[in-house]
């Protein structure tokens, strides 16, 4: 036995670890795997009909959901990603949080809200299939089924890599030991316990992330002082402004125009993701009724602006304190440390015993709520929106609640382990964040043209869903395509030859969010549209939406969405 025990703990551990955990830390990190353990089987006698396991019984209330809706988003693939993103492309990395994400979020709670309530859909794939039918569905449906499983790799990947730093144990040995705790928690309680352990996580993140920026602040000397170190360190780059350095592709880190900024990411990207990607909407879908419902995005949206704090400021002290780092493929290649470990090497320079514990914690609560978030939507989608029209049409009957219950457990085992395999597919990229706006160029970017015109334009057919919802999504993956076998094609896909892998997803984001645009309405024109009365509740103009007189000025979502958006252009101001 020994002699069979030696090889496997070398395989664990491979020696290479920056530091250990003490017992205090150790125990921190065990108990936390427990907790989220018990969660999921205590809510599984909870979780009893098909309701129940997708969409958590439609009784959340609004800040239960609204913190879900934001803690989705806020997995170790945020954490690791866009501190990395802020160490590659400096404060620009701050846009994907603020233009990138709160205009949209507010959009989501005013205005597109009432449609998918109202609608009763389970997805956003269900709601295309009241407007536009089974083509546009499908597509919509396939191509968020790809997505979701490779995000969910994704964040397999961020945890294994700060287990590989900041511990020592072998990246395959993490993936495989957190992606089935994850399994176990999300198939015991389906949505239900996805979403509580989402605040959980939500809290965890926050009381360990904090402690970097806090502790890199003081040992930098102040904010002005750690932004004259980074220009002493990167003399031929502005990494500290967010807006004055747009003007022109070369006079910022990422080679973009303020135009991509604008158009590609605050309307195409954030509008896209924020407004379309089941992951997050499901989680405002939860809500017990339609205030809570349009209130869950605001007060999501409220807590956003201030996550850079927690994301974007370690990567920043990064690069006053450790210079050096490099893409993905040079740190294999090399043996160096990457931007996407910029993080772990921070919680390493700052964090002691204690301490550590409390960060690796919170990272691993970070990944268990990305990646649960990832794996319940693409249950969600694979059951209601792909296997249940299949299973009415092969045996000619719609199938027992109890039935799809039993799918999206099995689909929710099934996308966990094909997330694995797709984990590995991040190292052919610089950073993480590269790699995760290629995916929503793809996927999210044009299913939100199609989305729009079928809530807002009463004239789009189903033909006209279809063929652009799928002329978007191809158009990308063939810009993408061009330009890696050309890359001189970068100067037409994103308007200069000095574009980032960023940049260059920016503008091809916008490219085929204009195409599918483009496509619906000719094809829109061409073919009949359906009358008035079946887009009831799908379309706007044709939907009376429920009344807020009853409501005093400053209990109507307005006027919360208000206040968001006077501090988000006053932090923009400030920033500038």
């Amino acid at each position: 036995m020994p002699g069979l025990i030696t090889p496997i703990i070398a395989l664990l551990f491979d020696g290479s670890k920056i530091i250990s955990l003490g017992w205090v830390d150790s125990a921190i990190v065990v108990l936390y795997f427990i907790f989220v353990l018990g969660i999921g089987f205590y809510l599984m006698k909870f979780t009893k009909t098909g309701e129940d396991f997708f969409m958590a019984g439609r009784s959340m209330t609004m800040w239960i959901a609204g913190l879900s809706f934001v803690a989705a988003n806020l997995g170790s693939l945020e954490l690791m990603g866009w501190a990395a993103a802020s160490y590659q492309y400096g404060i620009l990395a701050t846009h994907w949080y603020w233009i990138g994400a709160i205009p949209a979020m507010l959009f989501l709670g005013l205005i597109m809200m009432p449609f998918y309530y109202i609608s009763k859909t389970h997805s956003v794939p269900g709601y295309l299939k009241l407007r536009f039918g089974d083509g546009a569905s499908f597509v919509s449906a396939v191509s968020f089924g790809f997505m979701t499983v490779l995000m969910s790799g994704i964040n397999m990947y961020s945890m294994a890599i700060v287990m590989k730093v900041v511990l020592g144990w072998d990246i395959h040995f993490s993936i495989w030991v957190s992606s089935i705790t994850v399994m176990l928690y999300v198939v015991l309680g389906g949505l239900l316990s996805a979403i509580l352990n989402e605040v959980l996580q939500f809290m965890l993140i926050w009381l360990g992330a904090l402690l970097i920026p806090i502790l890199g602040i003081i040992e930098a000397g102040g904010w002005t002082n750690m932004v004259d170190r980074i220009h002493q360190n990167f003399p031929k780059g502005d990494y500290t402004h967010l807006w004055s350095t747009l003007g022109s592709f070369q006079d910022n880190p990422m080679g973009i125009h303020w135009t991509g900024i604008v158009f590609g990411l605050g309307f195409c990207i954030s509008f896209a993701y924020w407004t379309t990607d089941f992951l997050v909407v499901q989680r405002v879908l939860t809500a017990k009724d339609l205030r809570a419902a349009k209130m869950a995005p605001i007060i999501g949206a409220s807590f956003k602006m201030f996550v850079p704090i927690i994301v974007i400021l370690p990567g920043l002290l990064g690069l006053a304190v450790i210079p050096g780092l490099v893409g993905e493929t040079q740190a294999i290649a090399t043996g160096g440390h990457s931007y996407n470990e910029v993080l772990p090497l921070m919680m390493a320079r700052y964090l002691g015993p204690g301490l550590l514990g409390l960060g690796i914690t919170a990272l691993i609560a970070g990944f268990m709520s990305g990646m649960a978030g990832n794996v319940s939507a693409f249950a969600t989608v694979w059951t209601y929106d792909i296997y249940r029209p299949l299973h009415k049409k092969l045996a000619s009957t719609d199938g027992t609640d109890a039935h799809f219950v039993k799918i999206g457990r099995w689909t929710t085992i099934i996308g966990v382990f094909v997330s694995i395999g797709t984990a590995y597919l991040v190292q052919q990229f610089a950073s993480i964040m590269d790699y995760v706006q290629a995916l929503f160029s793809f996927f999210v970017a044009p299913l939100f043209g199609t989305v729009i015109l079928g809530m807002l334009w009463k004239r789009a057919t189903k033909a006209g869903g279809f063929y652009g919802l799928l002329a978007g999504t191809v158009s990308s993956i063939g810009m993408w395509a061009w330009v890696k076998m050309d890359p001189s094609a970068l100067k037409i896909i994103a308007l200069s030859p000095y574009a980032k892998d960023m940049a260059e997803n920016m503008y091809r984001a916008l490219w085929s969010w204009m195409i599918c645009v483009g496509v619906t309405v000719i094809v829109s024109l061409m073919t009949k549209a359906r009358p008035e009365n079946e887009l009831n509740g799908l379309v706007r103009s044709c939907t009376v939406l429920p009344s807020e007189g009853h409501l005093k000025f400053y209990q109507r979502p307005v006027f919360f969405a208000s206040i968001v958006f006077a501090v988000f252009i006053a932090l923009n101001i400030i920033f500038w």
